[in-house]
């Protein structure tokens, strides 16, 4: 493994490393034009194109009758779950619950003394479309995601939540997929997954409901649906792989940032792991680390492939100078690991999320702690933020005005309509001025 090194002084180092991050995000025009056949077979044909791609794809023997998850497969689910596993999930779901209760909003009106009310009418949206991906073969079940995914449109009021995730080869849903589906109160629950699942959310069939917005993590194909159906129907973020930026003074300890850069190279081969640090006898003794501890992983290839095109290693003068490379970088998660790491908060302006000490790893966030897991990637958290209450609200502005506002500040109205050179505008104002 040869893990790539930067130096980094000043803004004007910036080049070099931004050129090699944006080698991540290249367009795949032949999957465009596969996701745009799904889409329009899916447009054109309904659950008979469901059907068959799900028979291609995922499980062979699939039919109409398996689209839809029955209640007694929920419950034959629950029975099948180890009872400290689902404890565990439970304290999970508690604590997201707990955390996104905060982001609650509510309509607000205000009376002004001029007579005018203005306000803002928080609606949730009507329906919502989670896709959750099935894991390997449907056998490593992204529990988590659906948390995070389906607690803030609960606490938003959605009223109808739709889940989608890929059959295993038998045609079942992973039970504790269905478990925790289960102990979040979701009903509506079908088997489909990939591009063709977020085409039926988007369009609807004849089984699956036509949803307002869709959320949820996928491969490249489920990624490609979500931007090209973008606009026909909301989308919570077009993610792309997995990122963690690591700032670390000459006091931490190596084998904590190894361990926790190996949790995003593990992901997947375009994931990006940095550790920015002043220390170089600290980025030396990461790299044998990272060495050591790679010997040991299940994934050690993909971990490897990953580090070797996309972890880095960069030196900076100071932690400083270090803030400043990770607000350019703007991670999707963010490790501070430094002696006073409070003192450096206010100077964070880019980032997905924010891990605070050498006890606060980022599997923390994934899991289990409560802030939101699905995070803006590939420099995105410029002007991109978290999965939260607020992706499931529609907020719509309210004002009325009497008719002695139109009398007080008509004309200054009217001139500014017809400065824009539309007349109508302004006469819309003046014909009621004439009632006076």
């Amino acid at each position: 493994m040869n893990i790539n090194k930067f130096i980094y002084r000043n803004q004007g180092d910036w080049g070099n490393i931004k050129t090699w991050l944006s080698k991540r995000n290249k367009p795949n025009l032949e999957i465009e034009e596969q996701v745009w056949e799904i889409i329009n077979q899916v447009k054109e044909k309904g659950d008979t194109a469901l059907i068959k791609y799900t028979q291609k794809f995922d499980c062979p023997n699939f039919n109409s009758k398996l689209l839809s998850v029955k209640e007694e497969e929920i419950q034959q689910a629950i029975s099948q779950i180890d009872k400290q596993d689902l404890n565990i999930i439970k304290e999970a779901r508690d604590n997201i619950f707990k955390f996104h209760e905060h982001q609650k909003e509510k309509s607000w009106f205000t009376p002004n003394s001029d007579g005018t009310i203005l306000g803002q009418l928080v609606n949730p949206v009507p329906k919502a479309g989670l896709y959750i991906p099935g894991g390997q073969g449907g056998e490593t079940p992204l529990i988590s995601s659906l948390l995070m995914n389906a607690i803030p449109a609960i606490i938003a009021g959605v009223r109808e939540i739709i889940l989608v995730s890929p059959p295993r080869k038998d045609g079942t849903l992973n039970p504790y997929l269905l478990a925790t589906a289960h102990l979040l109160g979701l009903k509506k629950i079908f088997k489909i997954g990939s591009a063709w699942a977020i085409a039926a959310l988007a369009l609807g069939t004849e089984t699956i409901p036509q949803v307002d917005i869709i959320v949820g993590p996928g491969n490249i194909f489920v990624t490609m649906a979500k931007k090209l159906l973008q606009g026909q129907v909301g989308i919570d973020m077009i993610a792309g792989p997995s990122e963690i930026t690591i700032l670390a003074s000459k006091q931490a300890d190596p084998k904590f940032i190894a361990s926790d850069l190996l949790s995003q190279a593990e992901h997947d081969s375009m994931a990006a792991s940095i550790l920015i640090s002043p220390s170089s006898i600290l980025l030396q003794t990461v790299e044998d680390e990272l060495k050591r501890q790679l010997s040991s992983l299940p994934r050690k290839k993909i971990a490897t492939e990953s580090l070797t095109n996309w972890g880095a290693l960069i030196e900076v003068p100071d932690l400083g100078v270090g803030i400043e490379l990770v607000n350019l970088i703007a991670p999707e998660h963010f490790e501070l690991l430094a002696d006073n790491p409070w003192q450096f908060i206010g100077k964070i302006k880019n980032a997905g999320a924010v891990f605070i000490g050498e006890y606060t790893p980022e599997p923390i966030g994934d899991y289990f702690a409560g802030p939101n897991h699905v995070l803006p990637t590939m420099s995105t958290a410029r002007f991109a933020q978290a999965l939260s209450v607020e992706t499931f609200y529609k907020k719509t502005s309210l004002l009325y005005t009497p008719f002695s506002y139109i009398k007080k500040h008509g004309d200054k109205i009217a001139k500014l309509a017809r400065l824009e050179g539309l007349e109508a505008h302004a006469k819309s104002i003046e014909i009621r001025l004439k009632e006076d």
